[in-house]
């Protein structure tokens, strides 16, 4: 049995995956903001649920967190990178603190979750960080630019973390949601409050999200269960695509990269010295 810590447990997948996790028989630090959130996973699960508050963009609350599980269960074998929300906006429509929070949490809140535990993981030889991306860090659409801005960022520093840590024994995986039935789109969700007419378009496809928040085809808990089965791996991937959707969007993406590449490529070779 492996020792996890979760962040965002309060709602959607971090729930899901929280409660999976102990339900398989695992201890875990279960988080979020207000430890009372997630307090029942204590009462239904015993000594093997620590509920703990935890806001990932405060390095004291980070510590905390880290020093309850050391002391609770002798370290943190699997962190599941959870927190985080959504901001709908046209790029121009951006508020710069509302665009610099998003990144702070959905970032730099996984950055700092990792640094924190990479020291145990490195001093074990073993561990596994889950970084909970999204079709959106793959393929950006309006009205999620600065949401996939920092999807995009989680999926680069994942790829690198990955060979960084590989010769340590450490594992990580970006696990890419599409379109699953969570609060995403409804409470945790954040709008610019500076709309701009002309962008109709853009207006437009933040009503559909909105509108289909609750009819969406994904099931949360088959995402635990994939994230469960992931970290059983002796060579889990470094992306694991889950939705037919993500599916489609990645495909038809790489397609028409792939036939870009093919037109532009007599301009993609013509730019070196004659002989290089």
């Amino acid at each position: 049995m492996a020792r996890w810590l979760i962040t965002g447990c309060s709602t959607g997948f971090g729930r899901e995956i929280a409660g999976a996790a102990l339900a398989a028989g695992h201890d875990a630090v279960v988080t979020a903001r207000r430890a009372d959130a997630v307090r029942d996973f204590a009462e239904e699960f015993g000594d093997r649920a620590l509920a703990v508050a935890l806001d990932v963009t405060d390095a004291g609350q980070i510590a905390a967190a880290l020093s309850a599980a050391e002391a609770a269960f002798g370290g943190v074998d699997v962190l599941v990178n959870n927190a985080g929300h959504g901001y709908l906006s046209a790029v121009e429509e951006g508020e710069d603190a509302e665009v610099r929070k998003l990144f702070e949490v959905n970032y730099f809140g996984a950055v700092n979750m990792i640094k924190a535990v990479l020291p145990g993981m490195r001093a074990r030889g073993s561990g596994h960080i889950i970084n909970m991306s999204s079709m959106t860090g793959l393929v950006a659409n309006p009205p999620n630019a600065y949401y996939s801005s920092t999807k995009f960022a989680l999926e680069a520093i994942t790829e690198a973390l990955a060979t960084e840590v590989r010769p340590l024994g450490i594992k990580v995986t970006a696990i890419e949601p599409g379109a699953f039935r969570t609060d995403w789109a409804t409470r945790s969700m954040k709008e610019s409050g500076t709309p701009i007419a002309d962008y109709v378009d853009v207006a437009a496809r933040k009503d559909l999200i909105k509108q289909f928040a609750d009819h969406l085809p994904g099931d949360p808990k088959k995402v635990a269960e994939a994230v469960l089965m992931v970290t059983t791996l002796d060579e889990p991937p470094l992306r694991l695509l889950l939705g037919r959707d993500v599916l489609k969007a990645m495909r038809d993406k790489i397609a028409a990269l792939s036939a870009s590449i093919e037109e532009w490529k007599s301009v993609t070779k013509d730019v070196n010295f004659e002989g290089s």
